[in-house]
């Protein structure tokens, strides 16, 4: 089974014992999320747009690293918004090789714009390094009270670690999560990749990205969360 299978299931022990076309795909590497991290200065800063604005702040997952711009989940979710009649323009934020302190640096380029909703979709890069789950937590931290300070609803996607770094490290960094939409009321999609990560018909070679399909069911996973919030953020001074 894929590593994000087996991450989850270590932290469900854990958690019950502790309580083409449009053609321009990108290549995925071969076993990790962070892609090409010399992508992000080339691209432009978002232009100023008259509708109000749903931004995906996100890595490769987000980017939509292998399919075509048109199949990654943020294009998905425009598609559910029209379909449901909001007026949103939802923005592409995602950039391979980010990790939490990335999001964070490029904060302000991702909120250009009137935007009313920030799904935050970080932290796979980090469970990849390593990195400190303290430093994710503090890293999102700062990006959710930097949102909610300009008046943005916030929506955190949650990650999981891989099982590489051991038990104790799966579990706190799962927790990040769930304690920071606790402590900043923030809703929470509990786990990004939910049905994607292990299933081989969802996910490209690489076992980290999903295919088409699989960015379908990320995108339900996140529109399950985001169509009560658009719906009442479409109300003036909501």
């Amino acid at each position: 089974m894929r590593f994000w299978v087996a991450a989850a299931l270590t932290v469900t022990v854990a958690a019950c014992s502790t309580r083409r076309d449009d053609r321009e795909v990108t290549r995925a590497p071969s076993r990790d999320i962070p892609g090409s991290v010399a992508a992000a200065p080339a691209q432009a800063k978002p232009q100023a747009a008259s509708r109000p604005r749903i931004a995906v702040l996100g890595d490769s997952l987000t980017a939509g690293l292998g399919v075509a711009k048109a199949s990654s989940y943020p294009p998905l979710l425009q598609e559910r918004v029209d379909a449901a009649g909001l007026d949103y323009e939802v923005v592409n934020a995602g950039v391979s090789g980010d990790t939490s302190a990335g999001g964070l640096a490029r904060l302000d380029w991702a909120l250009d714009g009137d935007v009313r909703v920030l799904i935050v979709a970080l932290g796979g890069n980090d469970g990849l390094r390593g990195l400190p789950a303290e430093e994710l937590q503090g890293n999102l931290a700062q990006i959710i009270e930097r949102a909610q300070a300009r008046g943005i609803t916030v929506i955190l996607a949650g990650m999981e670690a891989p099982p590489n770094y051991g038990r104790d490290y799966i579990v706190s960094f799962h927790k990040v999560y769930p304690a920071l939409a606790a402590k900043y009321h923030v809703a929470l999609v509990p786990f990004l990749l939910q049905g994607v990560a292990g299933d081989e018909t969802s996910n490209q070679r690489d076992g980290i990205h999903p295919t088409a399909a699989g960015a379908r069911i990320v995108a339900d996973n996140v529109w399950a969360v985001l169509k009560p919030i658009a719906e009442a953020r479409r109300r003036p001074n909501t």
